[in-house]
């Protein structure tokens, strides 16, 4: 019993060894940055925009109207 505990302890450590000291291989990956041209078409003005941009120019337009009346009250008195 001792003999096969001391050559399983053996072969344990030689296995071991081998293992623990294999180097390892290291990849290279190689990344390849590609441009893809886009054609742009002319977009209209109202696209371009951002739906905050709209909104605001919407109550602008308003709120200049309201001036105006405001404005023209003050004239007329």
């Amino acid at each position: 019993m001792k003999r096969v505990l001391i050559t399983g302890v053996i072969l344990l450590f030689t296995a071991m060894s081998f293992t623990s000291c294999r180097e390892t291989t290291e990849k290279e990956t190689v990344v390849r940055e590609v441009e893809v041209e886009k054609e742009e078409t002319p977009e209209p003005e109202e696209e371009r925009k951002g739906i905050l941009e709209r909104a605001g120019e919407k109550v602008d337009g308003k709120v200049n109207e309201e001036i105006d009346e405001e404005i023209d009250k003050i004239d007329d008195n």
